[in-house]
């Protein structure tokens, strides 16, 4: 890594990489997708997500296998975070607009905000957790040894009105999960040491769901010219922790709240990006809320605050998975996100019981296809359906206790027993969250929700 600053308009990329197609979205700035993207059909024909027509556009129902992956999702941030020292909080999702530290914000920084009159007030929906979040630092006492300070919320939900034009399934929506962790900082110099440590949380989180990382992603580090000036070393050890070039837009005045934020971005089959996970160093909102802390003088100071989305949303790592998978000759979800990992098709009738023993003795997501179709038919839906492990069952397999195994990650038929199976199930899965198979075990007794 040279650690130089080249200017991105005659820059030569590499041709068809992630990071030229990263700048391209960038400088067309062009959020509108200009087709259906990939992830959209899937989530449909696999009963993930769906559009809800009863509500307001860019709001999805879940059904049971997606509602099931969500919240695994969710667990997984929930569980690093709190590892990481985050404090589990719950906030309003509704503001009142004429509150003086908000309407501040909400001048300065208009959201296309979702309103509501109630019998008393006109109240906003939150886009993010800061709200909830800063109003709670403002009522807290705190000191320089409680800092740096960390309050986190997976929210249900966050809102904004984004243009009908720029909605685009899971990429961009109007209801969204954000996991919010604000740290409270007493300076910059040690909000700079926390982001850090955020930075290689939101790696491990994000390589923990499934991404190779960096590959699978490309960096944007947005900057004040004042703070690149006086932190240039910094920022390249940020790029260097990354492994590989990022792209930085940077403004001669503060624009916004922060002086420096960073994203992880992920680019579509389309060539658009989707920030992912972001975090910034705020220096005005502990001001605007009046948040202070007693400083080792004895001194009420204002803290820098830094806001971190660890994951991004979390329908938009959905997004992000389904469209990587897209691209694949054998698209799968990462195992411990399968909705069934482990799928038995009884060759006849008969072999249906010992079929269903084996599925509940898995320790994992089995089912059993006992449907009256035929066996190339089943199969063909197994795969369809993305299953990691397929198993056909019959006499013969009954007799030797070995199981002829349909491996979709490497496409190789593989010979195991069921306890080999399960353990194998095990390793792979081991320190992930897990849920128990969100639907029916017999297919025959799957209701079709498309």
């Amino acid at each position: 890594m040279e650690g130089v600053l080249h200017p991105a308009e005659g820059y030569v990329f590499e041709t068809g990489s992630n990071m030229e197609k990263f700048y391209g979205h960038e400088h067309a700035k062009v959020r509108k997708a200009p087709e259906s993207p990939p992830h959209i059909k899937i989530m449909q024909s696999h009963e993930l997500v769906d559009y809800e027509g009863g509500s307001d556009p860019g709001h999805f129902r879940f059904y049971p296998k997606g509602r099931m992956i969500k919240a695994l999702l969710e667990e997984l941030v929930n569980q690093k975070v709190l590892e990481y020292g985050g404090m589990d909080v719950e906030t309003p999702i509704m503001y009142d607009y004429e509150h003086p530290s908000l309407k501040k914000y909400l001048e300065r920084f208009p959201a296309r905000q979702y309103t509501i009159e109630t019998p008393q007030k006109r109240v906003f929906l939150r886009f993010a957790a800061c709200f909830g979040q800063f109003l709670m630092a403002h009522d807290a006492t705190i000191s320089y040894r409680h800092l740096p300070l960390r309050l986190y919320e997976m929210t249900h939900y966050s809102f904004r009105v984004e243009q009908r034009g720029e909605l685009s399934g899971l990429r961009r929506l109007r209801a969204f999960t954000m996991p919010d962790c604000h740290a409270i900082c007493a300076d910059v110099d040690q909000a700079k040491e926390e982001l850090l440590t955020r930075f290689r949380l939101a790696v491990d989180i994000q390589r923990a769901t499934g991404f190779k990382m960096p590959e699978e992603m490309e960096l944007a580090i947005r900057i004040t010219r004042p703070f690149w000036e006086e932190n240039k070393e910094y920022v390249l050890q940020l790029v260097k922790e990354w492994g590989k070039p990022a792209l930085v837009e940077m403004w001669e005045d503060q624009l916004f709240y922060f002086l420096m934020k960073y994203e992880f971005n992920y680019i579509d089959s389309l060539d658009k990006a989707a920030a992912l996970t972001t975090d910034q160093i705020d220096t005005e909102n502990a001001k605007n809320y009046e948040i202070t802390y007693i400083d080792r003088q004895g001194q009420e100071a204002y803290p820098v605050i830094l806001h971190l989305s660890p994951s991004g949303a979390i329908e938009r790592v959905i997004y992000a998975l389904l469209e990587r998978e897209s691209q694949k000759k054998r698209p799968m979800l990462p195992l411990w996100l399968s909705p069934t990992q482990v799928r038995f098709i009884p060759v006849n009738e008969s072999m249906v019981e010992d079929c269903t023993d084996l599925a509940q003795g898995m320790g994992a997501r089995a089912d059993v296809d006992d449907r009256d179709k035929t066996l190339g038919k089943k199969i063909r839906e197994a795969e369809k359906d993305w299953i990691n492990f397929i198993v056909v069952y019959g006499q013969k397999e009954k007799e030797s206790g070995k199981l002829a195994v349909r491996v979709r990650s490497s496409g190789e038929q593989e010979h195991m027993t069921a306890e080999e199976l399960s353990e194998r199930i095990r390793k792979e899965t081991e320190g992930y969250p897990h849920r128990p198979l969100p639907l029916p075990m017999m297919l025959s007794k799957r209701v079709s929700f498309r």
